[in-house]
């Protein structure tokens, strides 16, 4: 995500238990993206996909292992405005995907087709910090500088789902852990913070993801998420690009 304000370090939390991994009981869908280290290689993590039943379930994996890209600015648990990396913990699925192209065929959430005027508000000083929001189209909004234009950015859109990694509620302010985390295509580069697919994969995602099944995504290093069973070694490399 372009944030244009003067970058700021991220620090770890000095304590960051393990609630922050807690999988809620709801959940029937769970995205795991993992590393071995806050700093991996390239920016290059594992994403895996699972789907249980009901709460007492085993998870049972979907699709192949794959690569996904995350932030320069690698691994957080504590993440800052503009640092520019991927946060940890355990983040629900926003309740409508977006996009510049048609609407996937069988995709189950709301979708809607990016236009002019179409931004993320990134302003942490914005009353609509961390939102969609639509302007009329060649109105240059106050919140413009330190936010995205979402229609401009063709590559990176095509198709997106919202990772809710500041909500419930929303930091604003000076101290804002930052706006638009997205799960977006693969943009042979390290993403502001997002988690990015090759398109193939990412379209198959979007399409599995079903809101009434309470999808959450998982962040973190394989020993924070290693409750689920470890399959680094099987990750397939045909689409590192």
């Amino acid at each position: 995500m372009v944030a244009l304000g003067a970058l700021i370090s991220a620090t770890r939390a000095s304590a960051f238990g393990p609630e922050n991994f807690s999988i809620p009981s709801s959940a029937r869908q769970l995205i795991v993206v993992s590393s071995a280290t806050y700093h991996p290689p390239g920016y290059l993590a594992t994403f895996r996909t699972f789907q249980r039943a009901n709460p007492s379930s085993p998870w049972k994996p979907v699709f192949a292992d794959w690569r996904a890209e995350i932030g320069s600015g690698d691994l957080v648990n504590v993440r800052h405005f503009g640092d520019h990396a991927t946060p940890t913990g355990v983040f629900t699925i926003g309740a409508r995907m977006y996009g510049n192209e048609p609407r996937p065929r069988g995709l189950d959430y709301p979708y809607h087709r990016l236009v002019c005027g179409d931004w993320w508000d990134e302003d942490p000083y914005s009353p609509q910090y961390d939102q969609f929001v639509h302007v009329p189209c060649g109105t240059r909004p106050s919140f413009a500088p330190w936010s995205e234009a979402l229609w401009t950015e063709i590559r990176a859109y095509p198709y997106f789902a919202v990772l809710e990694t500041n909500n419930n509620p929303t930091i604003s302010g000076p101290n804002a852990p930052g706006a638009g985390i997205f799960l977006h295509h693969w943009m042979d580069a390290p993403t502001e913070g997002c988690v990015a697919l090759p398109l193939a994969d990412l379209v198959s995602v979007l399409r599995w993801l079903d809101p009434t099944e309470h999808p959450v995504i998982e962040i973190g290093t394989a020993a924070e998420v290693g409750r689920l069973p470890s399959t680094e070694a099987g990750v397939r490399r045909d689409h590192v690009q």
